[in-house]
């Protein structure tokens, strides 16, 4: 096919990047390896537009800057590449041989890829390639290039201004190095007759996408993170948690047969039709529920009154209690059979496990509740006729006794209060007809004392003590 090259290089020259260094129409064989720059940026573009911009507005130093306003390292990473870094110029004229720019990510990444986004001048395309000529890009978690890892090394070719290359390390900080050192031989095509100026628009960092983690971006995540939310981009482990119906690091593993939910954490109701497993998510019977269930967990029994599949079915209406699953029943009293329709003859109660008793007449009796319906025989009476008179129990030897010894021992307790009772009545009467007397002696050798208490009078009699006395000496 023939190719239309004034239409290419029409366009050519309306991409940064992909102008002659004259500014004329191309050659055909300088469109041909437009071209092919042209797609391999395309490629670039388009992959690294799945994956997250790391680098944007983050801290950014470089060994030096260029004078005046507009320079700094931060344009770089500003999102606008209209505006660009510049530092010193290097070279055989310059003191500075050497020149860096760093930005900081803020944290560790698996880093995917690094876009630059290097400065253009209309018609010096050639020698902006030359200038960027031979530059590295390093990863570091340490900032210091002399501790890093190499991501790439331009050469021998020259650069396009517009650079992608795939960089699968982990690190904190991306470097950008460059160098005219004196004494050095260079690749052809390298600009270094003159000092260099680097000017880079836009420093474009790009780690794993959504959905893919490690090195290389080559694992997808599980997809079954709690909330939709990303694996980590390093490990591909749930961080947060994981999504209902799953577990392990990785959420890749769905709960084990018989829970659901949660971290795995409810139990299937056990109630799923043909003994299926419930679903690991939400723990429903998918597939309906067994005879006597409802529900989307099959986990509530059907209401009195239903059975069967879905609780459609009706339950007999002399049952006292209906199975839920196959409506098989226990009969109210006064009736018996497999639905209950059948009533008791002779028997009575629940399932009519009673029989009537034989005392009654034709032993027909109130299916319900065992009444005799008309009359008992035999002596017998009561209300299920099942009480005989002569056999009633009597008193026994020992019962008369035993009521014997207690009449008495009431009885004779009953006198010993009435005597002495009359005893005390007695005494208080006889006390006010003969009040006490109470008589004191005393003999003395000097007094001798006679009381009489009851208003009789009272007589003392002194003795003649001298008298005595005289007597008792004149008898010695």
């Amino acid at each position: 096919m023939e190719i239309n090259y004034s239409f290419y290089n029409h366009i050519l020259r309306t991409l940064p990047g992909f102008r002659t260094s004259s500014g004329d129409m191309c050659s055909k064989e300088s469109v041909n390896m437009k071209i092919t720059d042209l797609a391999i940026s395309l490629v670039g573009l388009i992959a690294t537009l799945a994956y997250d911009n790391l680098s944007y507005n983050k801290d950014t130093s470089q060994s030096h800057t260029y004078p005046g306003p507009g320079y700094g390292a931060e344009n770089a990473v500003d999102g606008n590449p209209a505006t660009c870094m510049r530092t010193h110029a290097i070279g055989p004229n310059s003191p500075d041989k050497t020149v860096w720019w760093k930005v900081d990510l803020g944290g560790v990444y698996n880093i995917y890829s690094v876009n630059i986004l290097f400065k253009n001048y209309d018609g010096f395309e050639s020698r902006q390639r030359c200038r960027f000529a031979g530059f590295s890009l390093f990863i570091a978690n340490t900032g210091e290039r002399e501790s890093s890892s190499l991501c790439y090394k331009d050469g021998p070719e020259l650069p396009p201004l517009n650079f992608s290359t795939t960089c699968t390390l982990s690190g904190r900080y991306v470097i950008f190095y460059n160098e005219r050192l004196d004494g050095y031989s260079y690749p052809a095509g390298y600009e270094v007759a003159t000092n260099v100026f680097t000017e880079l628009c836009e420093v474009t960092v790009r780690e794993c996408d959504d959905g893919a983690y490690g090195y290389g971006c080559v694992n997808n995540c599980s997809g079954y993170c709690l909330n939709d939310t990303p694996c980590d981009k390093e490990t591909g482990h749930c961080d947060i948690g994981c999504a209902p119906g799953y577990i392990n690091a990785f959420c890749s593993q769905k709960c084990n047969s018989g829970t659901f939910g949660n971290g795995c954490t409810g139990r299937c109701s056990g109630n799923c039709l043909n003994n299926d497993v419930c679903h690991h998510i939400d723990g429903a019977c998918t597939g309906g529920c067994m005879n006597g269930y409802i529900g989307k967990l099959c986990s509530k029994a059907c209401i009195k009154g239903y059975y069967g599949r879905n609780c459609l079915s009706n339950c007999f209406p002399n049952c006292k209690i209906c199975n839920p699953t196959d409506g098989t029943c226990t009969c109210m009293a006064g009736w018996t059979g497999l639905n209950c329709s059948i009533a008791c003859h002779n028997y009575y109660g629940e399932d009519c496990l009673y029989p009537c008793s034989p005392l009654c007449v034709n032993q027909t009796c109130d299916r319900f509740n065992g009444t005799c319906l008309t009359a008992c025989k035999n002596e017998s009476f009561g209300d299920k006729c099942i009480y005989i008179a002569k056999y009633l129990p009597s008193k026994s030897k020992d019962t008369e006794e035993g009521a014997l010894t207690v009449g008495l021992s009431i009885s004779l307790g009953f006198n010993v209060i009435l005597i002495f009772a009359a005893s005390f009545l007695l005494w208080r009467h006889y006390r006010k007809v003969h009040p006490w007397t109470l008589q004191l002696c005393w003999k003395s050798p000097i007094y001798e004392i006679s009381e009489h208490i009851g208003g009789q009078e009272q007589t003392y009699q002194e003795l003649n003590l001298k008298e005595n006395q005289r007597q008792n000496a004149t008898n010695t």
